[in-house]
């Protein structure tokens, strides 16, 4: 499969994306996922078709977003071509097209999704994403692109029942730990990805606690 022609559309369709899912996150969302994958499959091959779907999808996953691309059906289009011609199969298109339109956190608030294997791992990659270091400096990017308060005592966080709730609720960054981000590690689908959940969530857990000693000075 020849991954350069989707890292190479990636870059171009991510190319202005300033709140934390550019490129680079898609490629670190790819190497952990195939990672996780490797490590739970002692008898995998790197470069099997397995490692290039987990890929594929880790790679592609941010450039329908419906927070960040105005038009994810036309941007569908274009992977249904793009796919194939990088060298994957109908079902394997099937596959990473499935994962990409349903592994978002919003997307499984009120129905939890059955992704392939493949998918299961891409998720858990996006979502350690959200954690740990890499996981605090994306949320306070992405809180400020979209003006959110850093913290207001005043706005508690709320239990998250549906998308829409999820996407125009009033939230601060740090209430977003509460909601969503304390969330994912109960959430994750693989042994390699509940592992590293643990950890950075650990190493957020400790931030957010020095974080209220520190405001509450």
């Amino acid at each position: 499969m020849d991954l350069d022609k989707i890292t190479s559309f990636v870059k171009q369709q991510l190319k202005d994306e300033k709140t934390g899912h550019d490129f680079y996150h898609g490629r670190r969302v790819a190497n952990l996922a195939s990672q996780m994958y490797l490590q739970d499959n002692p008898d995998a091959r790197p470069n099997s078709r397995m490692v290039a779907i987990i890929k594929a999808g880790g790679y592609l996953h941010d450039t329908i977003d419906e927070k960040i691309c105005a038009d994810p059906e036309a941007v569908i289009a274009q992977i249904k071509q793009l796919l194939p011609q990088a060298g994957f199969t109908e079902l394997e298109v099937q596959d990473i097209l499935f994962t990409i339109q349903h592994m978002s956190f919003s997307q499984n608030i009120e129905h939890h999704y059955q992704l392939p294997v493949s998918g299961e791992y891409v998720q858990d990659a996006d979502r350690i994403e959200s954690l740990g270091a890499m996981g605090i400096a994306r949320a306070f990017t992405y809180g400020g692109a979209h003006g959110n308060a850093i913290y207001d005592p005043e706005i508690k966080p709320q239990k998250l029942v549906s998308h829409d709730q999820y996407r125009e609720h009033t939230e601060t960054t740090i209430n977003h730990f509460y909601e969503k981000l304390f969330q994912l590690e109960d959430l994750m689908n693989t042994a390699g990805g509940k592992k590293e959940a643990h950890r950075r969530t650990e190493f957020m857990r400790a931030f957010v606690k020095e974080f209220m000693a520190e405001w509450d000075v």
